[in-house]
């Protein structure tokens, strides 16, 4: 395949039409002869098809499919970061905690914020995280 970018949309086409078909080694023969992937390529064709078809915009129908593969075998980090990550039920939405779990606006009046006016080792002040 070119690189010219007037060649990327008809390869997508191309490449999400292998997808809907979700078998593994037509895609793997699909990105071969395009010359994505080598025959020496060790990418395990059958969780790379289904990160693939989540991320597409045109399968957007076969996104919820591809979320249950990828969770029931073993790619929970990758299902989470192209889906986001699920909360815990009972856990609300919110800010997270900054380190040290206390926030400024919530420490004790009769304690000054740790890093307000402390000098690093160069003798200079530091700055207040944001």
């Amino acid at each position: 395949m070119s690189d010219s970018a007037e060649s990327y949309p008809a390869f997508r086409h191309r490449l999400d039409d292998v997808l809907r078909q979700r078998n593994p080694a037509a895609l793997r023969a699909f990105l071969i002869a395009e010359g994505q992937w080598t025959e020496a390529t060790t990418t395990d064709p059958e969780s790379a098809m289904w990160m693939m078809i989540a991320t597409s915009p045109a399968l957007a129908n076969l996104r919820d499919e591809s979320q249950r593969w990828l969770m029931s075998h073993g790619h929970e980090a990758e299902a989470q970061a192209i889906f986001g990550a699920k909360r815990s039920p009972g856990k609300p939405a919110g800010k997270r905690q900054p380190r040290g779990g206390q926030s400024r606006a919530h420490a004790p009046k009769d304690q000054a914020p740790s890093n307000t006016g402390a000098s690093n080792a160069r003798g200079g002040k530091k700055r207040p995280r944001r």
